[in-house]
């Protein structure tokens, strides 16, 4: 037998990858909230956005990428399956980019909600990976706490709606690939999906704007792109689909939190009563899931 102090338990070794996934998925939903935030800011057009926010991403991308082991040359390792990941991302971020600029931040926090029941569906149907009870009740206790935060109104417009959703779709679909195709190097298909969008806004956007401007989407790029893509496909690898969707929910109180944060506008009770269930269902998944793989690492440390 292996000295216990030399040997670890595969349960033992499965609960820290579900902690180090939980961790990087609150980095990634923590640095994709601050998106309304900085929209606030913005004043030039929805594919001058796109671009100099995917351009100062790729940026940051190429400098995480270059410092990780084989280097830049480890975009030969993406495959047909980076590829399409990559085409999805970039998708996914012409999708939220639009459907901000051509709806509230509110209509697009319902549909980010829906994420994880997306996601838990694709998970079912191409993945046979049955969704945890708990997990859906959480789900659907995040979707009534992100209702009541951001309200019922008739404010959205319906091409801004139909862009999140489709975002919403297209986050479910990266989610499936990751767990499907668990070999992808996450940081280098991050990269490839920055490049991607920013080639294709190109044609379409503003490349002479200001200097306040474009340090304001520099900064859009790299906490966006870099922590929120970068670290939101290293996650979706380790994590059961429903609950990477679950934890997406938590854009919606964090959001009017930076609000509130950086420009003083407090928040109402809806607002907090709305995020706390939101915080209080994605928490509530988290222990109930940390505690059921303890007990399971227990009894098999016993056998």
């Amino acid at each position: 037998m292996a000295h216990p102090l030399l040997y670890t338990h595969p349960m033992t070794a499965a609960r820290r990858q579900y902690q180090l996934g939980i961790i990087l998925m609150l980095c990634s939903v923590t640095a994709w909230s601050t998106a309304g935030l900085f929209t606030r800011y913005l004043t030039v057009d929805t594919f001058t956005v796109i671009f100099w926010r995917s351009f100062f991403g790729a940026i940051g991308l190429v400098v995480v990428v270059a410092f990780q082991p084989g280097g830049l040359a480890s975009m030969k390792r993406l495959g047909k399956p980076g590829f399409i990941y990559a085409a999805v991302t970039a998708l996914s971020m012409f999708f939220y980019i639009g459907g901000v600029m051509h709806t509230t931040i509110a209509h697009a926090a319902v549909m980010t909600a829906l994420v994880p029941f997306i996601a838990a569906y694709m998970a079912w149907a191409y993945l046979k990976e049955a969704p945890r009870v708990f997990s859906v009740l959480c789900s659907a206790t995040a979707l009534v706490g992100v209702g009541i935060t951001v309200g019922i109104s008739t404010e959205g417009r319906f091409l801004g709606d139909a862009l999140t959703f489709l975002m919403a779709i297209c986050v479910g679909v990266m989610i499936m690939i990751s767990r499907r195709y668990p070999h992808i190097p996450p940081m280098p298909a991050t990269l490839l999906s920055a490049i991607l969008c920013a080639l294709c806004a190109l044609p379409f956007a503003t490349l002479n704007i200001s200097w306040e401007q474009m340090f304001v989407l520099a900064l859009f790029g790299i906490s966006n792109q870099v922590v929120g893509f970068g670290f939101f496909a290293m996650a979706s690898r380790i994590l059961p689909p429903l609950e990477t969707g679950l934890i997406t929910a938590l854009d919606a109180p964090l959001q009017p939190f930076w609000v509130w944060l950086v420009l003083a506008e407090t928040p109402g009770w809806a607002t907090l009563v709305g995020g706390g269930l939101v915080l209080a269902a994605v928490f509530a998944n988290i222990l109930m899931q940390n505690r059921r793989m303890a007990r399971a690492a227990s009894l098999a440390a016993a056998v």
